[in-house]
């Protein structure tokens, strides 16, 4: 079933996608985007929720008598960047575009509310369409939802999303049973010594050569923690010292990112991070603040779920456009959150290789977060095909709760 044999006009799923793309709204700021999936809904007679997490929203459509229930997640947010393409529905927002397809991630999931309302769609039980706010940053859009009640207001025997990726082919399908992205943290630590004058270090001390120290030993970390059988990263990205060159500061700091896949390997390479700092800065005299920040934990899917998820999946898009075995990615989502305290199931969707780009695209690659990207309209009906059989499948006419 193509949710594109359903209705003659799939164009006007592609004027909401591009309306959207046009009107970028970085997170918890996604007014516009919020009421316009609102709006929609309601004209469809599905039951809106506005306000969870300031501009978060669920869509509610109950049908039968079954209790079952599930919940379908699309991220509304935009980044913080300058959009490079020229066509008719680039960002009217300096500074702010949807680099990452989230744009098209709420329309797909708007396409199947309508079709799942408007259609005539067989289900018993319950469907939670959840429109998440502040995605991207490390904002934890998701937590808040969880933390404002989400689960509670609207129970969600498991919970599905997708995401558009460079996985190959228009359509296809990439998850696995297990971690599939990994956490995202961030880390930045401070050497305080005593500044004085670049031509006199003898009289102050040093943090910025404490720094250069400890930037070298961060780097070490991983090798020396973390099993060679696991996969971890500790990226050095930052180094700040002195405005001038002939000034030692008072303090100078690194900073950069931690990825992993495992709660435990995060554990361990903070624990780490933190002992090694503290000695570096011991050594040079210096004194250590330390900031670790989780963002995210690891996408870790579960394995009942992703099955179910594989096997709908083959039914949209066939067995050969289905690749259930993907190999983790040190990228994050923060759906994270949901799947740890509801099962569930997170998957990629193809987007191709830019094809799709229209007159005026950009020339960057058809990759998320650039500013050349667009997301490919392609894959809308596809992407809504997959959450309309999953409720189908979840939510089965004639078999009890």
């Amino acid at each position: 079933m193509n949710l594109a044999d359903s209705f003659a006009d799939v164009t006007r799923f592609v004027a909401i996608r591009r309306d959207i793309h046009a009107h970028p709204e970085l997170g918890f700021e996604e007014h516009r985007t919020s009421e316009k999936v609102a709006q929609l809904l309601e004209e469809w007679g599905i039951e809106v929720h506005r306000g969870i997490a300031g501009t978060g929203l669920v869509g509610v459509l109950r049908r039968g008598t079954g209790q079952r229930t599930i919940g379908l997640r699309a991220d509304m947010d935009a980044l913080p960047l300058h959009e490079a393409n020229e066509f008719a529905h680039k960002s009217t927002h300096a500074g702010r575009m949807h680099a990452c397809g989230h744009d098209g991630h709420t329309t797909m999931l708007l396409a199947a509310a309508w079709h799942l309302a408007q259609k005539g769609s067989q289900f018993d039980g319950t469907v939670h369409f959840i429109f998440q706010p502040a995605e991207e940053m490390g904002k934890a859009g998701a937590k808040k939802m969880i933390q404002d009640g989400l689960f509670d207001r609207f129970p969600c025997d498991a919970v599905f999303a997708l995401h558009n990726f460079p996985v190959g082919e228009v359509g296809r399908f990439a998850l696995n049973e297990g971690a599939l992205m990994a956490s995202s943290n961030t880390y930045r630590i401070t050497l305080r010594g005593r500044g004085t004058h670049a031509s006199m270090p003898h009289t102050g001390i040093d943090p910025v050569a404490a720094v250069i120290t400890l930037a070298q030993q961060l780097q070490t970390i991983v090798p020396r923690t973390i099993a060679s059988t696991e996969r971890a990263l500790l990226a050095v990205t930052q180094l700040q010292g002195s405005d001038a060159p002939n000034v030692i500061p008072d303090s100078a700091t690194v900073g950069g990112t931690v990825r992993t896949f495992s709660i435990d390997a995060l554990d361990k390479i903070e624990a780490r991070l933190r002992t090694v700092a503290e000695g570096v800065a011991a050594a040079h005299e210096c004194t250590a603040e330390i900031s670790f920040n989780r963002a995210s934990p690891p996408v870790v899917n579960h394995a009942a779920e992703a099955r179910f998820a594989a096997g709908v999946m083959r039914e949209v898009v066939g067995d050969d456009m289905v690749t259930d075995d993907f190999p983790a990615v040190m990228g994050a989502e923060d759906f994270a959150h949901m799947l740890q305290v509801r099962p569930g199931c997170y998957a990629f969707l193809g987007n191709g290789d830019g094809d799709h780009r229209l007159d005026g695209h950009g020339p960057g690659p058809c990759i998320i977060h650039n500013t050349s990207f667009d997301f490919n309209d392609e894959i809308i009906p596809i992407g809504a095909s997959y959450f309309v059989k999953l409720v189908e499948r979840w939510l089965p006419v004639g078999v009890s709760a």
